[in-house]
């Protein structure tokens, strides 16, 4: 696309250089910056990309995205404007073709539920005969390629490119896990969302975002942008938002949207709801009512917290007029989620499980859950990951005491932090005896292992499917699944 096309009808304060260069892409990364690119040079927390302008130069780039004019770059064209961040987006939706005008997109937010939810919703669509994409924390899904996930909600030229890839591989459909982070820092604009679903709001990202009602208004945003009044070709859907109504957040989320609103939930009030709930081990078992309907519905997933996940699910594809019936038919078929609740098969046959739960909230969650089919004691393995919200490393003590028999407080992702410092600050919250510190994660698994007789539960929580550890010079594998088998096998190993 020549630069001019590009830059019709947006609003630069200059351009210095030819408007007729090739461009080939945009990219603000400058290590990856491939020849005929758009380098864009925007300020980020740590660092200002103007930077590295020389780097994106010496790649390849003919052209850069900036806020001052450099007149040492003169054999690259450089397009002026104030504020290179708010014009980002719009140049990205602009390159890719506003690719999210033809796809059914929806997008999710909330503090906990966010992935488990993008999977059961795209597990919904395809089985409707809408193939979808999707974008989350686990991994990108383009059609039929699979690439694994270097964040939640990617930067937004990533997300757009993304899009319109999932166009070109015959999707009909996207969706997305939107980050509080992605929302303040603008990574979804542009992105014509047809439905948001908000999951709920607890105690996270504080280090952000220092409020509560900060953490709220960030998510706002994305139920701010559904337009109910731009129809896309093809998908005759009112932009819909789908929301948690047994969150306290639920009525503030609202503020300011002007789409069809949605509730669901175990409240009496819900539009669609969920009742006689039984939970095993095995998966749970719930009716969902809706518009006078009554629906059984069995699904594998284990735990309370995933009846109000199908619950989003379900919701979207009522937006889409679909039969209930068919709708929990399709979620009856649904596998586990990578990390989430998932059993880890072994040789010890223990009972042991590994969940992402990260917060006090999703800890709290996810041991509430393990007390409604547990036979023996419950042992804990956990830590709180480096460089986030210190506020919350006490409070995981006190859910995880609350709820468990024993815990073993271990190292997470230290990032730049001392571990054992990160874990005595986890100890302080701690209020009994029936915990110990052990920060390789490692020993600590193996140490649960040892301690666990067969009726007893070991939930390993924190990474969930992340296959990596990372530390302050060095990243290392790590999968909590991979490492407590061989464990287990090691043991019986011994033993023999």
């Amino acid at each position: 696309m020549k630069l001019k096309k590009l830059l019709k009808d947006i609003a630069v304060k200059e351009v210095k250089g030819s408007k007729d260069v090739l461009i080939t892409g945009l990219c603000a990364n400058s290590k990856v910056v491939a020849p005929g690119n758009l380098f864009v040079a925007k300020k980020g927390r740590v660092d200002d990309g103007a930077q590295y302008i020389h780097e994106a130069v010496d790649a390849g780039a003919t052209a850069v995205l900036t806020d001052i004019y450099d007149p040492s770059f003169r054999q690259v064209t450089q397009i002026i404007h104030p504020n290179v961040q708010s014009i980002e987006a719009l140049l990205a939706a602009h390159y890719y073709q506003y690719p999210s005008q033809e796809l059914f997109v929806v997008g999710i937010t909330g503090t906990n539920g966010k992935t488990t939810t993008s999977f059961l919703v795209k597990h919904l669509l395809d089985q409707l005969k809408c193939p979808c994409g999707l974008i989350g924390t686990i991994e990108y899904i383009v059609g039929k390629h699979r690439y694994q996930a270097t964040r939640t909600t990617p930067d937004v030229i990533s997300n757009h490119k993304m899009l319109r890839e999932m166009v070109v591989q015959d999707c009909k459909a996207a969706v997305m896990e939107v980050t509080s982070h992605a929302l303040d820092q603008g990574r979804s604009e542009h992105v014509e969302y047809d439905v948001a679903i908000f999951t709920n709001l607890t105690l996270d990202h504080l280090d952000y975002h220092q409020s509560m009602e900060s953490y709220c208004q960030a998510k706002q945003k994305l139920f701010q942008s559904l337009n109910l009044k731009k129809n896309k070709p093809g998908i005759p859907f009112p932009a819909t938002a789908i929301v948690n109504m047994d969150s306290p957040w639920h009525e503030k989320i609202l503020q300011g949207c002007k789409a069809n609103v949605l509730t669901y939930g175990l409240h009496s009030n819900a539009v669609v709801r969920a009742k006689d709930i039984q939970l095993t081990s095995m998966g749970t078992r719930f009716t969902i009512s809706y518009n006078g309907e009554e629906v059984e519905c069995h699904c594998a997933l284990v735990g309370r917290f995933n009846v109000y996940n199908c619950l989003a699910a379900v919701c979207v594809g009522i937006v889409r007029k679909e039969p209930l019936k068919k709708l929990v038919t399709i979620l009856t078929s649904f596998p586990a989620v990578p990390g989430r609740m998932q059993a880890v098969p072994n040789d010890l046959n223990l009972n042991i499980f590994v969940d992402f739960a990260h917060s006090d909230d999703a800890l709290i969650n996810v041991l509430d859950c393990l007390q409604e089919f547990k036979k023996g004691r419950i042992i804990t393995v956990f830590g709180c990951g480096g460089d986030r919200d210190v506020s919350k490393r006490p409070k995981m003590a006190k859910a995880a005491e609350e709820f468990s028999d024993y815990c073993i407080v271990t190292s997470d992702n230290p990032r730049s932090e001392n571990p054992e410092i990160i874990c005595q600050q986890i100890a302080n919250g701690f209020e009994k005896d029936q915990w110990m510190i052990e920060v390789d994660r490692r020993e600590a698994i193996k140490k649960a292992i040892h301690l666990a007789k067969p009726e007893d539960i070991i939930l390993i929580a924190g990474k969930g499917h992340e296959t990596y550890q990372i530390f302050a010079h060095k990243t290392v594998e790590f999968d909590d699944r991979k490492v407590a088998a061989q464990i287990c096998s090691e043991t019986v190993l011994k033993v023999s």
